[in-house]
């Protein structure tokens, strides 16, 4: 996947950027990178606190060749590519927690928001193409807490930033060099990522599932073999996690009804006394 990077300094929001921009034509691989969002927004409609100059926030724009339904899981294989590209790019070593959150030491560090864009026929497409099995795009948005060094009271408590878990300021899209990279490596946070995600993104179209990733996610699953609350709408239930299943659901084992497959856009899952 080739990747075109537009760095802004303030935007209403990244996702929405990409959004609009998927209506215009935009071709697969155009991310738009910002210091600082005013609309900022996370899963069901919530504020994301968009801070300047301490942070990295980026929406990527796809246009896979499937459907929306089995599109779901790319929300899922950009946190597995967060976990890969923060641990390349820093060291530092964060759990997935189903599933669109990264976490440290159970707070949450990284947040995944996938939004569709439905496309019509008369709308430009890349390089002219007016016609397409499956009319939509997704602008799939990543936000860090990279370097933030202090959060709202309200909300201290459940997010942290790499800078607080390691005592370390990070550079987020500058040159690092070191005498196992050469210099034209850009070794950052945001390009480790892309990286990343190109390879898992490969790994996807080959068979619209996570089947050849599944078990890299499930190993770094901060819900494995615990107790979960599962808050649907139809009724709240609670179990143990035992990891996903091919199209991203997570697998929680009740009392009640065995093994049930819990869809990621139906409902939240908690631990049992806290956020994970």
């Amino acid at each position: 996947m080739k990747f075109t990077i537009d760095k802004r300094e303030e935007i209403d929001s990244t996702n929405l950027e990409v959004i609009r921009r998927a209506k215009t034509g935009a071709p697969e691989g155009t991310l738009v990178q910002a210091e600082r969002q005013i609309s900022g927004r996370g899963r069901r409609g919530r504020a994301w606190e968009s801070p300047a100059g301490s942070n990295l926030y980026m929406t990527l724009l796809l246009r896979p060749d499937v459907t929306m339904e089995q599109a779901s899981v790319l929300t899922l294989i950009m946190a597995l590519a967060c976990q890969e590209g923060i641990k390349e790019a820093t060291g530092i070593d964060c759990q997935i927690k189903w599933p669109n959150d990264l976490v440290l030491h159970k707070k949450k560090v990284v947040g995944i928001l996938t939004e569709a864009a439905m496309l019509e026929q008369d709308e430009a497409f890349p390089e002219g193409e007016t016609q397409k099995e499956h009319p939509y795009a997704l602008a799939c948005g990543v936000g860090i807490n990279v370097n933030q060094k202090e959060f709202p009271e309200e909300i201290a408590d459940k997010a942290t930033s790499l800078f607080i878990e390691s005592g370390r300021h990070w550079k987020r899209d500058e040159e690092k060099h070191t005498e196992e990279r050469p210099e034209e490596v850009r070794d950052t946070v945001r390009d480790d990522i892309l990286r990343a995600f190109a390879v898992r993104y490969e790994q996807f179209l080959q068979t619209a599932d996570l089947s050849l990733m599944k078990a890299d996610y499930i190993s770094h699953l901060i819900n494995l073999d615990q107790p979960v609350r599962v808050l649907d709408p139809k009724g709240e239930f609670g179990g143990i996690a035992l990891g996903i299943d091919n199209h991203g659901q997570l697998l929680v084992k009740t009392k009640e009804n065995g093994v049930v497959p819990v869809y990621a856009g139906e409902v939240s899952v908690r631990g049992l006394y806290e956020y994970v």
